[in-house]
């Protein structure tokens, strides 16, 4: 793992997320923080100028966002008001770009590695590698991640097992950890088991979606026990988002994304809505900005595929 030395932005930035979490519980705060597409079939699609495939996003300050390359693994910068992207870390050859989340209070963004077993942590402001981790030797496919108050989490597709990159109070990553999983969502069954990951309860509780098993679990972060969430299959859960007792859940070669309701002790849930738009081209994962999902077109199986977008579309 290497590591390099956090600036004073980093000072700056804290200071600044802090005084924004002070504000949310003095003011109500707007519902978007972007106005959202009206009504299915005026979605707006932002293209990842010269990316060769696709698959992970993030969200940043405001309305940036952060997209990957998949097979090549360079980072694409973009903002959902303006509708513009480019090319933001042309990264070293041999990496890969799969799942992303960004810690917004120090600047970093986590992105999972896919094939190689790796994590590499980006610093949002400069695009330099802060880190690299080699989480784990084959078979891996290391495919998204959760950032939480003291770290990020990783998902590793083909084994039962999660891992940690802890994150001290001054942004600096620190040491992996390897947190091996018991009950359902340790279950590798199909060629892609564990895949999206959301942190809930100020990263007390995290949430999986399992794709071969069709379903959500619970994970305890600290023994690693899991349980499930009873609710309807969700074929070909990919990404998932969660904000209060709200998740979204990608469903890639289905073209849509399922928003359910999650009960408070996150025993069950049931879909409320199905979320589709003429402009998705198999889905992968999202990224939400209040009232709108930015979603990722990652075209896997389609036919002459040579750009790829973000799509953006009401969250309701």
């Amino acid at each position: 793992m290497r590591y390099k030395n956090v600036d004073s932005a980093k000072a700056i930035r804290r200071a600044a997320v802090g005084l924004v979490a002070l504000a949310a519980l003095i003011i109500p705060a707007p519902l978007a923080s972007a106005s959202p597409p009206s009504a299915k079939g005026d979605d707006k699609v932002i293209e990842l100028p010269g990316a060769s495939s696709a698959e992970g996003i993030a969200e940043g300050e405001g309305t940036t966002f952060f997209a990957g390359d998949l097979f090549k693994g360079d980072i694409f910068r973009g903002d959902i008001r303006r509708g513009t992207a480019r090319l933001y870390i042309d990264v070293p050859d041999g990496r890969m770009a799969v799942g992303m989340k960004v810690d917004v209070e120090n600047g970093l963004l986590f992105v999972a590695g896919g094939t190689t077993g790796q994590a590499y942590v980006y610093d949002t402001d400069s695009g330099k590698t802060v880190a690299t981790y080699q989480l784990t030797t084959q078979p891996a496919f290391i495919n998204d991640v959760a950032v939480t108050p003291d770290g990020a989490w990783f998902t590793n597709s083909l084994k039962g097992e999660l891992y940690f990159v802890p994150a001290d109070r001054h942004g600096k990553p620190g040491e992996a950890k390897t947190l091996e999983l018991t009950g359902p969502a340790a279950a590798t069954p199909g060629d892609f088991n564990l895949n999206g990951i959301a942190a809930v309860r100020g990263g007390r509780t995290l949430i999986v979606a399992h794709t071969a098993n069709e379903a959500l679990y619970t994970v305890d972060p600290e023994s690693g026990s899991s349980a499930e969430i009873a609710g309807a299959k969700l074929p070909n859960v990919d990404g998932i988002v969660a904000r209060g007792n709200t998740l979204w859940a990608v469903q890639n070669m289905l073209n849509q994304v399922s928003r359910v309701r999650l009960d408070s002790r996150l025993d069950s849930f049931e879909v409320r809505d199905v979320i589709t738009s003429p402009d998705f081209q198999v889905p992968t994962t999202a990224a939400l900005f209040g009232g709108t999902l930015a979603v990722v077109n990652a075209k896997f199986g389609v036919p002459g595929a040579s750009t790829f977008e973000v799509v953006l579309t009401g969250a309701r």
